[in-house]
């Protein structure tokens, strides 16, 4: 049994989203190692009480220590907001890697765990150990018609000086290169992050996210009822749902509209900005927002929809794994998150074109699913399949103890050699 040193930045088990991910992977490769999981010390509590609760009944929870570390709280004031928390984040890495120096000779592998960027350099390969990098995932800059005409010059000034910011990375920072240079594996959510590091070798594709098997739930289904969840912001694309549901609803006659809804699960700072695009719209009767909700009441929802819709402009798609977990077709826009987190056979992916065509064609792939019953039964099996072989997180489990055993013999070889 290896130990492997994992920094997870983000990782506890009573919250969703980056934290969630960074837990279940903990898990995952817990059950097959010896595991020093590295992260911040406001998760702490949370995970001593996880483990004091869970502890007689899970028993990978034996082959894990956490260690926390942090800067000093004198040096916590200014991290705020995305720009200033990445730098954080950035520094924080390099102090955990310089704190294991004097403790590295326990240690056989070392994985960078997440943020799940590209343009933020790991420095576990001061350690001198195996180095296994990601998942490591890429956001593409927002089109331009598709933030600029819709919530004006701030946000799409914003999303644009993250983009430059990313560049100075990929192409300044001296680190990113020797993170590159020195990672045994770097394993890669998508083509587009093995594009942008400019990456030659020592990767590997596969998708990052994943959740648990949906319990199954007995819930009558009626009518047709499309449900999309995260949050309320620019880069999840909440304004193209709206806009794409509503030109669907206005195609149906009276007693259709009657047995269609929309709900939106989430909150953010463009809440506001969706309440007044469903009145613009004319479908306040027909859709409802949803604060976040028990998990319990959130899978009751799930499964007494027909379609899942989400065309977000991310990277990743975490909530796409979960929906396909209750059999939902997913129809979203083909970035390099969701376009490809969906089944490959699948024909609910739009083109990026004109904001108008984009919404047209979302819609018109909403009346298929509604009209067209053979070919909703067809979506329906290719987002269980998809589930079932890419998404459990049994498959990332298995991919990262693959991967470990790989990255120790040929560093087993190279010792021999030397």
């Amino acid at each position: 049994m290896a130990t492997i040193l994992v920094t997870a930045y983000a990782v506890n088990p009573y919250k969703g989203s980056e934290d969630a991910m960074g837990w279940n992977f903990v898990q995952q490769i817990a059950q097959h190692n010896r595991v020093i999981a590295v992260t911040r010390k406001n998760n702490r509590a949370d995970i001593e009480k996880y483990f004091l609760q869970n502890a007689a009944k899970e028993s990978w929870i034996a082959n894990v220590t956490f260690s926390y570390y942090d800067w000093p709280k004198w040096m916590l004031f200014w991290k705020k907001g995305p720009i200033l928390s990445l730098i954080y984040y950035y520094f924080w890495q390099l102090g955990v890697a310089l704190s294991f120096i004097k403790k590295k000779s326990t240690i056989d592998i070392v994985h960078n765990l997440n943020f799940h960027n590209d343009w933020t350099p790991t420095f576990l390969w001061l350690l001198g150990k195996p180095l296994v990098w990601g998942p490591v995932g890429h956001h593409n800059k927002i089109p331009r018609e598709f933030v600029l005409k819709q919530f004006g010059w701030k946000p799409y000034l914003q999303d644009r000086f993250l983009w430059v910011l990313k560049n100075i990375f990929w192409h300044l920072d001296p680190m990113l290169a020797i993170a590159k240079r020195k990672a045994a594996a770097i394993y890669c959510m998508s083509n587009d992050a093995v594009q942008k590091m400019r990456l030659k070798d020592k990767f590997f594709i596969h998708p990052s996210v994943a959740c648990e098997e949906a319990e199954p739930i007995q819930v009558e289904k009626n009518g047709f009822q499309i449900i999309s969840v995260g949050r309320f912001v620019e880069l999840k694309g909440f304004d193209l749902t709206v806009r794409s549901f509503a030109k669907f609803y206005h195609q149906l006659n009276k007693e259709e509209q009657q047995k269609a809804k929309l709900i939106l699960v989430g909150k953010g700072p463009l809440k506001a900005k969706l309440k007044s695009i469903i009145k613009e719209e004319n479908i306040e009767a027909a859709t409802q927002i949803i604060e976040w909700i028990p998990r319990a009441e959130l899978s009751t929802i799930y499964a007494s929809s027909s379609v899942f819709l989400f065309p977000s402009h991310e990277g990743a798609g975490m909530v796409v794994p979960e929906a396909m977990s209750y059999e939902l077709p997913v129809v979203c826009v083909n970035s390099s998150g969701p376009g490809q987190l969906i089944h490959p056979k699948s024909s609910l992916r739009v083109e990026y074109n004109k904001y108008e065509i984009v919404v047209e064609e979302l819609a018109q792939k909403l009346q298929q699913l509604h009209s067209n019953s053979s070919f909703y039964e067809v979506e329906k099996e290719l987002a269980k399949e998809r589930y079932q072989n890419m998404f459990r997180w049994q498959v990332r489990g298995n991919l990262l103890f693959n991967i470990y055993n790989e990255v120790l013999i040929k560093s087993n070889k190279e010792i021999a050699i030397a």
